[in-house]
């Protein structure tokens, strides 16, 4: 999607897309190990609930991490479903020859808005990050693979406090003039973001790039995911990605809540008349059977709760409880 067809928000176009990562972002940082076929069972079931894009898994080191030590099966085993784009996280050369071998339509690199985490998280500088990107991005184009850049602590760093949003556009540019990226996406990597800050800035980036494809990722951190996203449809925004079960999670937040959660923003935005293309009973369905791959239960209400309106059985005495009430008014 464009967001140079989308900058009028009148109503007419209703369409926002969701791009799940909990099979990547989310199960990175899971400690017990998914089998293959679960991983692939889990991809087929998202990309029938109607999800536009699935971040499926990670071509890095297995020795970092072990839980996507089987990117290339999953890639190549799911099932394709046509309109999907199957995205995979690519750190450096390497991973792109192997992404490109395993026939992924997206190629997603990440480094952050912040110097102190990119040297924290990624062990380089943010230009030691940028050269490699661009290096990953050459080949990327050479085999016909989009690109889309992730930049972490677009809304504040969990070391340096708050990100200046010139920064931030400045790193976008580069993204887009230098490397060729086709799309971007600002990430609040430890839920630091808030409504003002978030429709502000993505008003400004689609004033500045409005045939970039821009996504937003939001952390449910401090509570604000739902809000967040909510502000950046206001601001324009028609991208965002999010994790079944609302996995995932960042070393820099210990103990908070992960991703805002796949479900539980596609049942909103529902209820509110947005056209999310999501199977929402295919995607709580999937979401239930979370717990049981991960080993723990996860943050999300529509799993526990249900739907709106999915509704319960009467209490057993309840026709009783109805005779003798309706007996008291005689």
């Amino acid at each position: 999607m464009n967001n140079a067809d989308n900058t009028v928000w009148n109503g007419a176009s209703r369409r926002i897309k969701m791009f799940e990562v909990g099979t990547r972002d989310g199960l990175q940082a899971e400690a017990a190990f998914v089998p293959t076929e679960d991983k692939i069972a889990l991809v087929n079931a998202l990309s029938r609930a109607g999800m536009a894009k699935i971040e499926v898994t990670a071509f890095v080191s297995p020795k970092a991490i072990p839980a996507l030590s089987d990117a290339e099966i999953v890639l190549r085993e799911i099932e394709r479903v046509p309109g999907v784009v199957y995205s995979a996280l690519v750190p450096n050369v390497r991973g792109a020859e192997r992404a490109i071998d395993a026939q992924a339509n997206e190629m997603n690199l990440v480094m952050s808005a912040s110097e102190s985490h990119n040297l924290a998280n990624l062990r380089m500088t943010r230009e030691q990050s940028l050269r490699g990107l661009a290096e990953v991005a050459a080949l990327a184009r050479q085999a016909g693979v989009a690109v889309n850049v992730s930049l972490s602590c677009s809304f504040g760093c969990p070391i340096e406090g708050d990100v200046a949003e010139s920064d931030v556009f400045a790193w976008c540019g580069r993204f887009i003039d230098e490397i060729g990226a086709t799309g971007i996406t600002l990430c609040d990597t430890t839920g630091m973001a808030y409504p003002g800050q978030v429709a502000r800035m993505v008003r400004e980036f689609i004033a500045r790039w409005p045939a970039t494809d821009l996504t937003l990722h939001f952390h449910n951190t401090r509570g604000m995911g739902l809000a967040n996203v909510l502000a950046s449809i206001d601001a324009g925004a028609r991208c965002f990605d999010a994790s079944i079960g609302g996995i995932g999670g960042c070393p820099y937040a210990p103990g908070a809540s992960g991703n805002v959660c796949s479900e539980d923003i596609a049942h909103a935005l529902e209820l509110m008349g947005y056209d999310t293309g999501i199977d929402m009973q295919a995607l709580t369905a999937a979401a239930r059977r979370l717990p049981a791959l991960i080993g723990h239960d996860t943050p999300s209400q529509i799993a526990k709760a249900g739907r709106r309106l999915d509704l319960h059985p009467a209490p057993a005495d309840f026709e009783a409880t109805r005779a003798r009430a309706l007996a008291r008014e005689h």
